[in-house]
This record gives C-alpha cells, structure tokens and sequence, in this order.
C-alpha cells in the first residue's frame, strides 16, 4: 500500500523557507508573497501566512512598502554580528573543551569526515554543513543558554553574494581548523579550543569585509544630478 504524502502545514513551510534563508538560496531583497508560495507548497495561503509572520518575528523577513523580503543587511550590520559571533564561538569553545563528552566527540568527527568526503560542494551545501558543525561544537559546551544565544545570532547572517567558504581555498583551510578544533576539544585544551575557535571566525570577518569591498565596487554609481 502507497504511503500518504507528507502534510504541509505552517510549521514544514516554516522549516523549508528558514533554512533556504539561512543557506544564501534567497539573496537580500528576494520578496515572499503569499501567492506564490501557496502555489509553490500547493496548499491555501493561510499556512504561508502563517510561515512568513514566524520568519518575520526571526526577522529572516523585513516588511517594505511592496509586502515581505529577505532583509537588506547593511555593512555594518554584519561586522557587528562577526564581531559578536567571534566573542561567543570563543567562548563555546573554550567550554566545550571542559564539558564535552565522548558522544560529542563522536559527532563532530563524523560531521568533519562527512564534509571531508563531499567532492566539490556547492555554496549551499557548505553553509549547511558549516552551521551543522558549528552547531555540533555548541551543543558541546553543554549550555543551553550560549546555545540560544549562537543560535539566534546565527538567523542574522545573510550570506551574500556568497558564502566565505567558497572563496579560494577557504572551504578545505576551514575543514583543517575544524579538525584542529576538535583535537582541542579532545584534550580538554581550553586556551587552544579559544584560540582556534578566534581565528576561524576572525578570519571568516576579514573574507566577508572582502566580499563586502567587492560588491560595493560592482554596484553602478547613481547618475550625477545638478
């Protein structure tokens, strides 16, 4: 007997468009119409509205004279969130050396042999993967609060144009300070979690103020007026 297609409710919706947010599929700007959505999930627009007000209170959405979109993230914006993101990845860090367990341990070895495996991933895959590391690495630390804290500071990236992490060489370079991280973790070497966890991110910082450079530049000028 056939199974039943899975139900698309409010929370499945939810789920596919925070994720597809979160992983640069919709670039700063992109509008979210009720209409289109419901087409698209094949379901009535109370659902979708009900999917878009929960990426609203996230504010994965910005409400703008034509409706919802994705947020327009200024250049300062996002080197405040680097800048946050750095003092709390050095602190997970640094507590996930302390608490870590042998279950924690084995995830984040089976997460860094899965990425190590990928051949050629493509800009989506790697931010998703990145964040389920990163994720792995706090769920370590064994606080419940830097967790929500990481993960709420986390919906606030938009990774425009593109990820950091394909840029050059930087998607195997980050996979061997990941592996060095979890060696870290392993000896319970606080200082040396700390201080790997601090560069990744400062690193990450200066890639992204990079791309930020490179985008401002291929940005047309407004015409001169007198």
């Amino acid at each position: 007997m056939a199974q039943a297609a899975a139900r698309i409710d409010g929370e499945a919706i939810f789920a596919t468009l925070r994720s597809e947010i979160l992983s640069g599929v919709h670039q700063p700007g992109t509008p979210m119409r009720e209409i289109s959505l419901a087409e698209r999930f094949g379901v009535s627009r109370t659902p979708v509205r009900e999917a878009l007000s929960r990426l609203q209170q996230e504010r994965l959405l910005e409400r703008v004279a034509r409706g919802l979109q994705v947020p327009q993230v200024e250049p300062a914006q996002v080197i405040q969130i680097y800048d946050m993101r750095i003092l709390l990845e050095e602190e997970a860090a640094g507590q996930a050396a302390r608490a870590r367990q042998f279950t924690d341990l084995m995830r984040l070895e089976a997460l860094l042999e899965r990425d190590r495996q990928l051949q050629a991933p493509d800009d989506r895959t790697r931010i998703t993967t990145n964040l389920e590391f990163h994720a792995a690495v706090w769920k370590c630390a064994h606080n419940p609060i830097l967790t929500d804290l990481l993960e709420r500071l986390s919906t606030h990236l938009v990774h425009a144009p593109r990820s950091t992490l394909s840029v050059d060489q930087r998607w195997d370079a980050a996979l061997d300070e990941h592996a060095a991280l979890i060696s870290a973790i392993d000896s319970h070497d606080v200082d040396g979690a700390r201080a790997i966890a601090r560069a990744h991110m400062e690193t990450a910082r200066s890639i992204r103020l990079q791309l930020l450079r490179e985008r401002a530049l291929e940005q047309p000028l407004p015409p001169y007026s007198r």
